[in-house]
């Protein structure tokens, strides 16, 4: 009967620990508001001009953008909200 008991616990605490887990999980997957307020103009400049002189948006085609997003996504650690963003207002120019 003990044993019984105890695995009835334990399965709740489990069950209970993983629904934590997956409303910090979600809540984590939010888009901050520090972004989701931003224009891509914004993000543009004040992510590309932090490391370098960012370059007139016309200066580049659609898929040369794409391949310098695609780039710099990873050496900026750009969130998809701020890549689309950006690349949308990149794309705008032309």
């Amino acid at each position: 009967m003990k044993n019984t008991h105890n695995i009835k616990i334990s399965s709740f605490v489990g069950i209970m620990a993983i629904t934590i887990i997956s409303f910090v999980l979600m809540d984590g997957c939010k888009v901050p508001e520090s972004i989701a307020n931003k224009s891509g103009a914004q993000l543009w400049g004040e992510n590309c001009n932090r490391c370098h002189n960012a370059p007139d948006p016309k200066t580049y085609s659609d898929d040369q953008w794409d391949a310098a997003i695609e780039h710099m996504r990873q050496k900026a650690i750009l969130t998809d909200t701020e890549i689309n963003k950006i690349r949308a207002f990149l794309k705008s120019a032309n």
